[in-house]
């Protein structure tokens, strides 16, 4: 009776552990950070966000910051609707729900004559039983995942060390 507790223990840890385990922290615009006239949509393309990754906004103190906005915000470079803007120089945040998410400097013209702004669409967390949202029109969608090799390896290793534990324990 105790080896099938640790048998049925040892397979079903896995499976609420990986979420997390596979959470990805993106420094946008890599090393040259959040800053002026660099190619924030070009950074994005070809990566995958999912619900529970982080963004993190690098810049200086003082000089930027980093306001969530709406795609029309977006699009006006405004935020309007009074939103507090991140004003640290190392700005975390995680991706809580799947969706469009948009993202704009709020200083005077550095989203707009500048280039200081984020659109993003993010997915399902890994393993998530909802449903992902659909490819948006007109967009590519990357051949293959990196992450997703990795989730099939990973499982892939579980089945088989689970098997393995079972198989010496009965």
């Amino acid at each position: 009776m105790a080896s099938s507790n640790i048998f049925f223990i040892i397979a079903i840890v896995p499976v609420f552990a990986i979420p997390s385990s596979l959470a990805t922290e993106f420094v946008v615009g890599d090393e040259k950070g959040w800053s002026l006239d660099f190619e924030y949509q070009a950074w994005a393309a070809g990566k995958e966000f999912r619900v529970g990754d982080k963004l993190v906004f690098r810049y200086t103190p003082g000089v930027h910051n980093v306001v969530r906005v709406n795609g029309v915000e977006f699009q006006r470079c405004e935020a309007v609707n009074n939103t507090d803007p991140l004003t640290t120089g190392n700005d975390v945040i995680t991706l809580l729900t799947p969706g469009r998410k948009w993202y704009i400097c709020s200083v005077p013209r550095h989203c707009a004559a500048r280039n200081m702004k984020l659109n993003i669409t993010v997915l399902s967390e890994v393993g998530s039983p909802f449903a992902a949202p659909g490819p948006i029109p007109g967009s590519q969608t990357p051949s293959s995942s990196t992450r997703g090799s990795a989730v099939f390896s990973f499982y892939g290793w579980i089945a088989f060390m689970v098997s393995f534990v079972g198989v010496l324990l009965v």
